[in-house]
């Protein structure tokens, strides 16, 4: 997504084209295949599974014997990258292999110009979206390398930044365009945080508008698509102008709100998706978050990071063009990764304590408000998006993992987890039009128990919990203020 940026500026550490990966590592004359500019719509979904990444990184297939023994033999060479995607499809390499032109992205041109790029993020573990997702506001997935779907049903157990941020005495909102996948936490199922979600839609501009953002934010977007609501969080096979589209949108109303000096806006993406990086990833100095070792057959220790991502943060109180490199601390291995959110809320609102060791690690992101006054020069609009999918969205395509995930979790909040049909069966031969109306069903379920819930009297720490319900597919029917965070599926 940023790596030809550095066309536009040199000290971002991007590409050059001489990056280059072979689709043999094991075959010295195996011809290279040189990164390019060539990216536009993405069709096919590389692989980014544990095993996949580390055949990325490590440039050979993840075995048991090799997986026990990467921290006395393995660097990362970041070199498997082709060779792993060609080994899922061929012709994939060319894929995993080709970045955006900045033209053809210009939202982020835009911002990367006017504002900071991070070209030192990581993804906190190797592995899928979820897992990555969970540190991003609670600086640990509990141990999962992957789907959990006992963990799933029962809801993760760990602490969260909102919590924290509620025992300071500070606000937080969750702006969800589907069912929010913040909901995989157990707490923010109470009954006592159901009133700080807001559908996106209706909510969003008009708080931006009045000057009523909480604290801290989190906007979600739109992980499925229909003919009439396209995806727009950057997945493939979705339209990457609808997530340049939507990114538009959230920054044009927090640069209109009355809060705008107050802000300090992050976009991050989960995890890299399985496409190339050249920039190796931290194998050392990397603190396990709670000590939890994970699930066979990986047993990971959660002592090294993910790929690295796009990170772009934005604020009036940022130099335009400025580019933040490596974490100068607090320990000499710290990086950025997604425990540094959680680690930047916490000493930007002075919160009593880190969830885990990873946020007490993981490097803090304030330094890059270096103005005394905010700017007075943003843009108040940004460019419009370049069409890059011909076509509308595509409802009647098979879900991807995360997506199936999402709809495992609105079994969970309807109660259909209690049938026989959870969790694969589900699933199976799903399409993204049938997603969505069984989530927007579901969820509209667990809303009108929670209503009935406080109707009743039920204490504001209760987690409603409905019985089995209907069959499968249903009816369609800043610095001490705000810091807003989106998080891209990737």
């Amino acid at each position: 997504m940023l790596g030809w940026m550095k066309s536009l500026n040199p000290e971002i550490n991007g590409v050059t084209g001489s990056e280059s990966n072979p689709l043999s590592t094991s075959n010295p004359n195996s011809n290279r295949i040189h990164f390019g500019d060539r990216s536009g719509h993405v069709e096919p979904d590389p692989g980014h599974s544990f095993a996949a990444i580390f055949e990325q990184v490590y440039g050979q297939p993840w075995t048991a014997t090799s997986s026990s023994s990467w921290a006395q033999n393995l660097e990362p060479a970041m070199e498997g990258f082709a060779e792993q995607a060609e080994s899922v499809e061929k012709g994939m390499s060319e894929v995993v292999m080709n970045g955006f032109r900045p033209e053809l992205v210009p939202v982020y041109k835009e911002l990367v110009m006017e504002f900071a790029v991070c070209d030192r993020w990581f993804a906190s573990i190797p592995t899928l979206t979820q897992p990555n997702r969970l540190y991003v506001h609670s600086a640990t997935s509990y141990g999962a390398t992957e789907n959990d779907n006992k963990m799933m049903v029962e809801g993760y157990p760990q602490k969260t930044i909102f919590e924290s941020m509620e025992e300071g005495g500070f606000s937080f909102g969750i702006y969800y365009q589907y069912p929010p996948s913040t909901l995989f936490y157990r707490s923010l199922r109470k009954l006592k945080y159901i009133d700080n979600f807001h559908q996106f839609d209706l909510d969003f501009k008009r708080h931006c508008k009045e000057g009523k953002l909480p604290n801290y934010v989190v906007v979600e977007q739109r992980y499925f698509e229909t003919k009439l609501v396209p995806g727009n969080d950057d997945h493939p096979p979705h339209n990457i102008s609808e997530g340049q589209k939507f990114v538009k949108e959230v920054y044009e109303a927090l640069r209109s709100s009355p809060q705008w000096n107050e802000i300090l806006f992050v976009i991050i993406y989960d995890e890299h998706g399985g496409f190339y990086d050249h920039v190796p990833t931290p194998i050392t100095g990397v603190p396990s978050p709670d000590d939890i070792v994970g699930p066979a057959p990986y047993n990971f220790q959660f002592d090294r990071l993910g790929v690295r991502v796009p990170a772009i943060l934005i604020s009036p109180w940022i130099e335009r063009g400025t580019v933040l490199h490596g974490s100068s601390g607090p320990y000499p291995t710290s990086e950025f990764e997604h425990s540094s959110i959680p680690a930047t809320v916490k000493k930007i609102f002075n919160l009593k304590e880190f969830l885990t060791k990873r946020d007490a690690w993981a490097g803090t992101f304030e330094c890059v408000l270096t103005r005394s006054t905010p700017r007075t020069d943003c843009p108040v609009t940004l460019p419009e998006p370049v069409k890059l999918r011909e076509g509308g969205p595509r409802e009647e395509t098979q879900l991807s993992e995360f997506q199936q995930e999402l709809v495992q979790l609105a079994a969970t909040l309807n109660g259909d987890h209690k049938k026989d049909i959870f969790p694969n069966k589900l699933v199976e031969n799903m399409t993204a039009i049938e997603a969505v109306n069984y989530v927007e069903g579901a969820f509209k379920m667990f809303l009108d128990e929670c209503e009935h819930s406080k109707n009743r009297g039920a204490d504001e720490s209760h987690i409603p919990l409905l019985p089995n319900s209907h069959p499968r597919t249903t009816s369609k029917s800043f610095l001490q203020k705000i810091f807003s965070c989106l998080v891209c599926d990737h």
